[in-house]
């Protein structure tokens, strides 16, 4: 797929073709796609997910069933027109038909991470007022049930589907999974906890000819999902999506990244991140491919798993592809199925693996339930220059002063301004004035520019803008390109004060087990491919426990900062200019 753009004059104001002319766009309701991909390929595979006990294969007839009997008990216990539907779940296929189930009972699914504290979810739990929370037992260490419990002792003793709670006063109905898929029996009932058995057997009156009617009154405008942000440096923000967000994106990911044939798409991070769900499901369910479920990411597992399920789409990070490499056995692997592998240099360095495939530049955030530019597959210009691509089809683009808001000429470095099919409804708590503005543009936070023919440049996030000796670093461009590096697990780079340059760029370092890295080697590496204002004045080399992350395996950049400055004895300040 190549795009188009249009211009508007000198000002960097950027229009995608629109939406109606997008090529390979079905039904934009959730439980419609469902439907549309179930006629086309019913029989066919729609997911795997393989268990201590065999694997389990879901047909798209047997997926869109198991879809309707959620819908069923999800109606028998009250969810109707924009009821939120909290899912706390791993990659497993119980996620998928919840998900769909409750968009045709007409509800809104709540995603939550399962990195989630005790009282990051007790915040999640309370601001989305979920009625139902459709929750795994246990991940990892974390034992949700004695954690839910001790946030509300409630849930202990009363009735299934009956929990009346001060803390959480939406919150009725707690249905739970085992944790290990085909491991031991189902999670006792107790108290407000049911059981996955009894919950869907509650459905039992409801036909479902009723299911199908809910489903057919959903709309494109219709609420869909609530996501929440990583919250790295503040409470998370709860971001809303139209039901037109997730379908949009489903039909499209495929044909930005040029995959034309049923692809076996897998990733060993969670449906609960935006970026996932947009990208698995519809790269697989688009083309009449199967999703290739792992609940946790596991090195040794997924070599399995592409030499067992012959995976052709991989979506994962650097620091993912980095742990397959170390593990004992990689090279001697089969991976010859390999055909799209998401930031993949690493892995498509195997001797197997024979792809010409590259990745297409894009750029995209949560609120734009994942991409809304690119560059496109087919494309043969900007390919390789650093551009993000063009607004896709129905989107506009501009580019602002962020202490006016007046757009500014093209070429000119601003902030980034977007709207279209697939942006958020809004923010959870805020209004619309607090959210967009007074043309209804979500502004970023993003800094970038837009060249003459309408391709967007980012730079990174405006705070996180190197200055030094009066030019601009982004530190995504220098961390890409660290990741490719053989032996680094993760790469964080910063702006360190400066006396003369403002800030020196700073890249610091975790290295995969038993990999040995040194600074001369990684700065002759990057100077290759660099500008040389680009390169790190400095490589620094930490521990992982030395090294600061969220729950969910995010640098806090801030963080990192510090510890930089720590380590090279230089004062922490904030540069603003």
């Amino acid at each position: 797929m190549v795009y188009k753009a249009i211009v508007a004059g000198s000002d960097s104001i950027v229009r995608g073709t629109p939406l109606s002319e997008e090529p390979g766009m079905g039904s934009l309701s959730i439980p419609g796609f469902l439907r549309e991909v179930t006629a086309r390929h019913a029989d066919r595979e729609a997911l795997v997910l393989h268990t201590s006990t065999g694997a389990i294969r879901w047909s798209y007839r047997e997926l869109r069933e198991r879809s309707i009997e959620v819908a069923k008990a999800l109606m028998a216990g009250g969810v109707g027109k924009d009821s939120r539907v909290g899912i706390l779940m791993t990659n497993r296929p119980e996620y998928l038909s919840t998900l769909f189930g409750i968009a045709m009972a007409g509800g809104v699914s709540v995603a939550f991470s399962t990195f989630s504290t005790p009282s990051e979810l007790e915040y999640l739990v309370k601001s989305s007022a979920v009625s139902t929370l459709l929750f795994e037992d246990s991940v990892l260490k974390k034992d949700f049930v004695a954690i839910l419990t001790d946030l509300e002792p409630q849930i202990s003793v009363a009735a299934a589907g009956k929990l009346a709670s001060a803390k959480f006063p939406y919150l009725q109905r707690l249905i739970a999974l085992k944790g290990v898929v085909g491991k031991g029996d189902e999670v006792p009932a107790q108290g407000a906890i049911e059981t996955w058995h009894d919950f869907l057997a509650s459905g039992a009156d409801i036909t479902s000819e009723m299911v199908e009617h809910r489903a057919d009154s959903v709309k494109p405008s219709d609420m869909g999902c609530l996501f929440f942000s990583s919250g790295t440096t503040s409470l998370p923000k709860g971001i809303l999506h139209s039901q037109r967000g997730f379908t949009v994106q489903w039909w499209r990911w495929p044909q930005v990244m040029g995959v034309h044939e049923p692809a076996r798409a897998w990733t060993g991070n969670g449906f609960f991140w935006s970026g996932n769900i947009a990208m698995i499901p519809g790269v697989a369910f688009s083309t009449g491919g199967s999703v290739v479920l792992q609940p946790l990411f596991d090195a040794a597992e997924t070599i399995k798993l592409i030499e067992r399920e012959r995976i052709s789409f991989m979506n994962g990070r650097p620091h993912q592809w980095a742990r397959m490499l170390a593990e004992p056995g990689y090279q001697e692997a089969d991976l010859s199925s390999l055909k799209y592998i998401t930031r993949g240099e690493m892995l498509w360095e195997h001797p197997t693996v024979n792809t010409s495939w590259k990745m297409p530049m894009a750029f995209g955030t949560t609120e734009t339930m994942s991409i809304m530019t690119s560059v496109g597959d087919d494309a043969t210009e900007h390919k390789d220059d650093g551009s993000a691509g063009v607004p896709l089809p129905g989107n506009i683009l501009k580019i602002v002063d962020p202490e006016t808001g007046v757009v500014v000429p093209v070429g000119e470095r601003g902030e980034v301004c977007i709207k279209g099919p697939t942006t958020m409804i809004g923010y959870l708590g805020k209004t619309p004035e607090e959210t967009f503005d007074d043309e209804g543009f979500y502004c970023t936070g993003d800094g970038g520019y837009v060249s003459q023919d309408g391709h967007l440049f980012w730079e990174g996030r405006l705070n996180d803008i190197i200055k030094t000796g009066g030019a601009n670093v982004s530190p995504q461009e220098v961390d890409e390109l660290i990741a490719k590096y053989p032996g680094v697990k993760r790469a964080q780079t910063v702006g360190v004060p400066h006396d003369t340059l403002s800030e020196m760029v700073v890249s610091c370092i975790v290295a995969v087990n038993g990999a040995t890295l040194e600074q001369g080697d990684i700065i002759k590496y990057l100077k290759e491919q660099l500008a040389s204002f680009k390169v790190p004045k400095e490589v620094l080399f930490f521990t992982e426990e030395e090294f600061p992350l969220t729950g969910n395996e995010k640098v806090k950049a801030a963080d990192v900062k510090k510890l930089a400055c720590d380590r090279l004895g230089v004062e922490v300040v904030q540069v603003t200019s």
